[in-house]
């Protein structure tokens, strides 16, 4: 199968191409990148006609909890300690494989309408996400929520090592993730590290989320460096979600390290956590972005996220210079996949990658004129905006129109029945 995308106005982010964006016809064999160039005349079995479109990668979304989006927007007041043990919690605790399967659908069909192709998350009920994502032919990086706070902790490590063994296959890789150090004890996390490393696998864990959680670490391990070191996590490669409050002990321990933070900007806003420096931290490590699940972070638009990244570091420094649009478009592409370990496959348009490619219409009345394609991409594009996407070569939306087998209906269906049911 020979795909072709004519006609567009291509944001390749391949930094060994001396212009941001070229106007390139792209050739897709089955799920490879295989041409890339101006005015192709050669064989072909499909051609999407990109004209007046911007052709670009798919975004990555580093941190998701794919099966809260039945909480979607419903924190208005709450911290993040309060927030989870008074309404997440106990609610998840009620939630069937069944509700899950429901749940993950709906948001990866969210992700797929506004544009993302891949996405890293951590949550529990595994068995009914991977059956969405293997009818929807997501790209993801999973994994089974691991923690033994809840005195579970063995029973979660071997659900994770089955499902493990079990599920592996070219669009759904693996990845070691611990809830949190309030959530682990030091043993369990020096045994998660452990696996990470024996299965290859990189780790992925809440870390350093709010004020009140950095002095629990501290009590605990006296530094954040240490609560690191001790546990042996700085030999993985880490992925970080939130890291809102560093200090110079622990930025200086990451440098040089494969060690990746992801930034969730809205979920932090939302739950009154405070701004992560990441103007400053990516002199450390590699910045990539993550909308959290629904509940805090609202939506997964990852356009409308990546456009508050931009904003917010502005603001904090009182300086337009400190951060630019395209920055901020390689945290959502190509320093995502570098994060998840998946830079040779994915994150940017270059001959030998897999496809996985978003076409996007600026000629709305909120984004036009486009006199700054960048710019304009980051800061307003939305679900209206994003015209075609394609995961591994398989076309999954276009013209807006999504070509899954999967009656959008019958889910928002068993979604009121489930937040009805479970009283959200």
């Amino acid at each position: 199968m020979i795909l072709v995308i004519k006609n567009g106005t291509v944001i390749t982010m391949d930094e060994k191409r001396k212009e941001k964006y070229e106007n390139l016809d792209i050739v897709i064999e089955n799920d490879t990148i295989i041409k890339l160039e101006k005015d192709y005349q050669g064989k072909f079995d499909k051609v999407i006609d990109a004209t007046d479109k911007i052709v670009m990668p798919g975004l990555i979304n580093c941190h998701t909890h794919l099966g809260m989006s039945i909480f979607r927007a419903t924190n208005d007041s709450l911290n993040l300690d309060d927030w989870l043990n008074k309404k997440i919690w106990p609610i998840e605790n009620n939630m069937t494989d069944d509700d899950i399967y429901y749940t993950s659908l709906l948001s990866i069909l969210e992700m797929i309408k506004t544009g993302t192709t891949c996405c890293a998350d951590m949550y529990f009920g595994c068995l009914g996400t991977l059956k969405a994502l293997k009818e929807t032919n997501f790209r993801i990086l999973f994994s089974r929520c691991l923690m033994d706070g809840d005195t579970k902790g063995e029973e979660h490590l071997e659900e994770f090592k089955k499902l493990y063994k079990n599920n592996q296959t070219d669009l759904i890789k693996w990845a070691v993730s611990l809830h949190a150090f309030y959530t682990c004890s030091k043993e369990y996390l020096k045994n998660g590290s452990d696996l990470s490393l024996e299965l290859g696998l990189p780790l992925h864990i809440h870390f350093c989320e709010n004020k009140s959680e950095v002095e629990g670490i501290k009590k605990d391990y006296g530094t954040l460096s240490n609560a690191l070191e001790s546990t042996g996590l700085l030999r993985n490669k880490l992925l970080l979600a939130h890291a809102t409050f560093l200090s110079d002990d622990v930025l200086n321990a990451i440098k040089d390290k494969d060690v990746s933070l992801i930034h969730n900007p809205v979920s932090n806003l939302n739950l009154g956590c405070g701004i992560a420096n990441i103007s400053k931290y990516r002199d450390y490590a590699n910045i990539c972005l993550g909308t959290d699940g629904q509940g805090s972070g609202n939506n997964m638009n990852l356009f409308y996220h990546m456009s508050l990244v931009d904003l917010l570091q502005k603001g904090l420094y009182k300086d337009p210079t400190i951060m630019n649009s395209y920055e901020v478009l390689k945290m959502a592409t190509l320093n995502g996949a570098k994060a998840l370990g998946l830079d040779n496959e994915v994150g940017s348009i270059e001959i030998g990658k897999k496809a996985d490619i978003i076409i996007v219409s600026l000629d709305n009345i909120e984004s036009y004129p486009t006199v700054d394609i960048i710019n304009n991409v980051v800061h307003n594009t939305s679900n209206i905006n994003v015209d075609t996407t394609i995961i591994n070569g398989n076309v999954l939306m276009e013209g807006h129109e999504l070509k899954l087998d999967i009656n959008e209906d019958e889910v928002k269906e068993n979604i009121t029945s489930i937040f009805k049911r479970l009283d959200v």
